[in-house]
């Protein structure tokens, strides 16, 4: 799979990057702009993370900064927990999002829940950075994506970028709020994703989707690694005749419906692709609000296209993830209604 460019708005100076180079550009921007700022995580520090992401904060920081933990992501969550509620602003790296789960009764029973439960005394100003997604052949427990597990905590917000652009704006704006945001990177991007990026500070709003390509026929709804696969197969549609609206969400929770449904109410079709399972993943709930909001501006029903409900294969990972013809099935269906 090819990546696809977003281009960025103009601005005074630019730099190739991939998402990787973003990342670390935003890290490096707010922790230069706000001492409470740190990281946090296996191998973070004078390694620089397994994918680099990290790297040279510790060399710029120190190690009060930039700080390598025990493998242990209780630990590493419920520390920065912690943390947070008493005045600093950690990110913390979790090396997979399939190693979030030893995490997950920090996150939703301690971080969701801190500034519900002290009437916004203390608010829990945490980042929780973690590579998802299949597409490198790590099979079960390096190709998972678990975001529909923290969309369903009310508290934590869930932001996944598609793009060194959005990457960098996004991170650098969820560093700058009070509540805990899940930030999920498509790892199979980071360095396949090269794009425009500006070298100095900016912000790309949370909750806010983008239509990155328009269209009239069909919205085709996608985020992460899946937007690249999803624009690619819009410019397939667009040689046969179908013009297909695509939407980057980018924030996953709180989602911008006002913008998923004005562009459902002018095509009347939506197809929404996850690499998720199918079953209970985020991909049912968009459906459902689409569903319950804009059922008389609709052609036909929506269509999802996911991964299966079954765990990530090792060898048959491509037959596993949505593929061009199992777009184009779910395409045809719903302009075929």
């Amino acid at each position: 799979m090819q990546a696809v460019q977003q281009k960025a708005p103009p601005m005074a100076q630019t730099q190739t990057m991939n998402i990787i180079q973003a990342v670390n550009d935003a890290l490096k921007i707010q922790m230069r702009k706000d001492p409470r700022v740190l990281v946090m995580g296996e191998d973070v520090g004078k390694f620089g993370g397994v994918f680099r992401a990290t790297q040279g904060l510790y060399q710029e920081f120190g190690p009060n900064r930039a700080i390598d933990t025990p493998l242990s992501e209780g630990g590493i969550i419920g520390t920065a927990i912690g943390m947070a509620i008493y005045g600093l602003r950690p990110v913390a790296e979790i090396q997979f999002a399939d190693y979030i789960f030893p995490a997950f009764d920090q996150l939703v029973n301690e971080a969701a829940k801190y500034r519900y439960r002290s009437g916004g005394q203390y608010p829990c100003p945490l980042i929780v950075r973690t590579p998802y997604g299949g597409g490198i052949r790590g099979g079960h427990y390096h190709s998972q994506s678990p975001e529909a597990y923290f969309i369903h905590t009310p508290g934590l917000k869930v932001v996944c970028p598609a793009t060194p652009y959005d990457a960098k704006g996004l991170l650098l704006a969820a560093m700058r709020q009070d509540d805990p945001v899940i930030f999920f990177e498509p790892k199979r991007m980071y360095r396949a994703a090269k794009g425009e990026v500006p070298t100095g500070d900016y912000e790309v709003p949370l909750e806010q989707a983008k239509v990155t390509r328009e269209g009239k026929h069909v919205t085709l709804i996608a985020w992460g690694a899946m937007w690249h696969t999803v624009s690619e197969f819009a410019e397939t549609l667009a040689k046969d005749g179908i013009s297909a609206e695509v939407l980057d969400l980018r924030t996953l929770w709180p989602v911008d419906l006002t913008t998923i449904l004005k562009s459902v109410e002018k095509t009347g079709r939506a197809v929404i692709v996850h690499e998720a399972p199918r079953t209970c993943g985020f991909g049912a709930e968009l459906s459902a609000l689409i569903h319950e909001r804009a059922m008389l501006k609709l052609e036909a029903p929506v269509q999802r296209v996911t991964g299966f409900d079954t765990p990530f294969p090792y060898s048959l990972e491509h037959d596993y993830m949505p593929s061009v013809s199992r777009m184009r099935a779910a395409v045809d269906r719903t302009l075929n209604y």
